[in-house]
C-alpha cells in the first residue's frame, strides 16, 4: 500500500487573524453596550418657583454635578450612559422664556459618561436626585434649579399688582380714594401717595385717618377697633374667624367686608372716619384696612398629571383652568385677593403648597381637584376637610391616600424633607381649624349642590396632607368625576367651569359674611 501523504495545513493569513480578533473584541464589548442605560424621555418644566429637568431611564444612574462661575453654568456627568437621540432632544426643549436656563449642551464626555452643561441666566441652587419607578414612570433623574434667593409669595403679589387694588380702582367702576388721602402706595407701585389706596392689611398713618372710600369702601374691609396707638394691627392669628370687636352687634350677620360693597356700614359698625378733623377735635380710633387673602391650590401639575379621563383629559389641566376662573371671580370683589400655589404646568410638593399659603397669611386655603374612581359610574361633587381621628368613610380614606401620593408621582427630594416639621404641623392642626374648615365646606357644598349632583350630601373628612395648615381654614373640592365620561365632558366645558367657580365664590362669601376674620399680627 502506498503511504498516505501527510495532511498539510493551509498557511494562516494575517487577514484571518485580524478577523478572528475583531470578532472576539465585538463579543466582549456587546455585553457592555447592552448594559448601558437608555434615556427613554426628557421633560422640562420651567416656572418662576424653579425649573425642573427630568430624564426618564430604564435603570438607576450615577451622577456628579458642580457649578462653574463666570458665566454661571451647571455641569452634570452621568455615568453608565451612551448618548442617544432622545437625550439630544433636550437641547430643543429649553424655552427662551425659561427663568433660569439659557441653553443646554449635551455630549459624550468619555466612554460611558455623558456630560450636560446648563448655561444659566442667574445663579441657582441645584437639587439633583433620583426617583424610583412609580405609576407609569420608570427610573427618573431629576434636576431642580432653584433661585439662590427664593421667590417670596408676597413680593410676587406686589409685582403682579395684586397687593393693592389699583387695578380695581382704575377703569373698573370701583370708587377711587378721596383726594388728600394719606394712604401710602404699595412698594414698587407708581404714583404719589395721594393717588393710591392703602396697603392691604396696613393701618392708616397715625394721626391721619383714612378718607371716606378707603376704609369700608372700594371693597376694602375696615375692621373696627383693631388698630393700636402705633397703627399696628392686633395680635390675633391669621386665619382666626372669631368676630372682630364691634361685629358682635351686627344683627344681619354680614361682615364688614360685604357690607362695605353696598357703600353702607353694617348695623352696629361706626361710620367711616372723616377726612379731616375740626379744630381742637381729637382723632377718633384708627381703622385698619383689612383684605381677605384666599390661597387657591390647583392640584397636581408637572410630572404629576393627576387623574386621566376617557378622552385623554388630565386633571392637572382642568383644575388649573377652574382655579384661574375662580381667581378672576374672587378678585371681582375688591376686598379680596388671591394667591395661586401654581399658575402653570409644574409640580409643587404638598408641604410647599401649605407653606406658600402661610407665608401670605391666607385667610382660607382651597384645593381644587377632579375626582376619579375605578368604576366609571361614580359621579358627583364633594368637599373634604382634615380629620384628626380618621376618615369619615372608606371612600374618603381611599381618596386621601391617592391624593397624598402626589409627592411620589410628582417627585420630591427626600433629603429636603423634614419629618419632624411635618409631625409638628400635624400636631398643630387644632380642633378650631377643623371646625372653621367645616363651616366653609358646608357653605361651599351647599352652593355646588345647586349646579351638580353631590357625591355625598355632607362634608367628608380624611387625612389630606395638603389641608394641614394649623392656622388656616382649609378645604379640598372635588369638582366632579373625571373618570365618568359625562362628567368629564362637563369639566371640559367652559360653561360648567364658570358655574362651578361661581358656586365656590358664593360659598366663600357666605362663610366670611358669618365669620369675619380678625386683624392679623403681621402687616400683609
Amino acid at each position: 500500500m502506498p503511504a498516505t501523504p501527510p495532511i498539510r495545513s493551509k498557511p494562516v493569513s494575517r487577514r484571518t487573524v485580524l478577523k478572528a480578533g475583531g470578532t472576539l473584541l465585538l463579543s466582549v464589548l456587546a455585553p457592555m453596550s447592552a448594559q448601558a442605560a437608555q434615556i427613554l424621555a426628557v421633560r422640562v418644566w420651567p416656572a418662576e418657583d424653579y425649573t425642573r429637568v427630568t430624564l426618564e431611564n430604564d435603570t438607576d444612574l450615577k451622577v456628579k454635578h458642580f457649578l462653574v462661575p463666570d458665566p454661571d453654568r451647571l455641569v452634570v456627568d452621568i455615568e453608565g450612559l451612551v448618548l442617544n437621540s432622545t437625550l439630544k432632544s433636550l437641547v430643543a426643549k429649553i424655552e427662551s422664556n425659561d427663568p433660569y436656563i439659557k441653553e443646554v449642551r449635551v455630549g459624550q464626555n468619555r466612554p460611558n459618561v455623558v456630560r450636560l452643561v446648563f448655561d444659566l441666566k442667574e445663579k441657582v441652587t441645584p437639587q439633583v436626585f433620583t426617583l424610583e419607578p412609580v405609576g407609569n414612570y420608570k427610573h427618573r433623574l431629576i434636576f431642580d434649579l432653584y433661585p439662590v434667593k427664593a421667590v417670596d409669595p408676597i413680593a410676587a403679589l406686589i409685582e403682579k399688582g395684586e397687593w393693592s387694588q389699583d387695578d380695581k380702582t382704575n377703569g373698573t367702576g370701583a370708587q377711587q380714594p378721596a383726594a388728600g388721602s394719606s394712604a401710602r402706595p404699595a412698594p414698587g407701585s407708581q404714583g404719589s401717595a395721594s393717588s393710591q389706596p392703602a396697603l392691604a392689611g396696613q393701618a392708616a398713618t397715625p394721626g391721619q385717618p383714612a378718607a371716606p372710600g378707603e376704609a369700608g369702601n372700594a371693597g376694602q374691609t375696615a375692621v373696627p377697633g383693631q388698630g393700636s396707638a402705633s397703627g399696628q394691627p392686633g395680635a390675633a392669628k391669621a386665619g382666626a374667624t372669631a368676630s372682630a370687636p364691634g361685629d358682635a352687634g351686627n344683627a344681619s350677620g354680614q361682615s364688614p367686608a360685604l357690607a362695605a360693597q353696598s357703600g353702607k356700614p353694617a348695623p352696629g359698625d361706626p361710620d367711616p372716619a372723616p377726612a379731616h378733623h375740626k379744630p381742637g377735635q381729637k382723632p377718633g380710633p384708627e381703622k385698619m384696612v383689612r383684605m381677605l387673602t384666599i390661597a387657591l391650590d390647583p392640584g397636581h401639575g408637572g410630572e404629576d398629571p393627576g387623574a386621566m379621563g376617557a378622552r385623554g383629559s388630565r386633571e392637572k389641566d382642568i383644575v388649573l383652568a377652574i382655579a384661574k376662573r375662580l381667581k378672576d371671580k374672587i378678585e371681582d370683589h375688591p376686598n379680596m385677593r388671591v394667591m395661586l400655589t401654581r399658575d402653570g404646568d409644574y409640580f409643587v410638593p404638598l408641604g410647599k403648597r401649605v407653606e406658600k399659603a402661610r407665608k401670605v397669611d391666607a385667610d382660607l386655603f382651597v384645593s381644587i381637584h377632579a375626582d376619579a374612581f375605578v368604576k366609571t359610574s361614580a359621579r358627583g361633587s364633594s368637599v373634604f376637610v382634615l380629620s384628626e381621628k380618621g376618615a369619615t368613610s372608606s371612600a374618603a380614606r381611599w381618596l386621601a391616600d391617592k391624593e397624598n401620593q402626589a409627592d411620589l408621582i410628582g417627585g420630591t427630594n427626600a433629603k429636603g424633607h423634614d419629618p419632624q416639621l411635618a409631625s409638628v404641623l400635624f400636631d398643630l392642626s387644632t380642633t378650631a381649624q377643623i371646625n372653621d374648615s367645616m363651616k366653609v365646606g358646608k357653605a361651599v357644598l351647599g352652593e355646588i349642590g345647586g349646579i351638580n349632583k353631590l357625591h355625598k350630601g355632607s362634608v367628608e373628612q380624611a387625612g389630606f396632607a395638603v389641608l394641614k395648615a394649623p392656622d388656616i381654614p382649609s378645604i379640598l373640592i372635588e369638582t366632579a368625576f373625571i373618570s365618568n365620561p359625562e362628567e368629564e365632558a362637563r369639566l371640559l366645558d367652559d360653561d360648567y367651569q364658570d358655574k362651578i367657580a361661581d358656586a365656590i365664590v358664593k360659598g366663600i362669601r357666605r362663610y366670611f359674611a358669618k365669620n369675619p376674620p380678625l386683624a392679623k399680627n403681621r402687616l400683609t
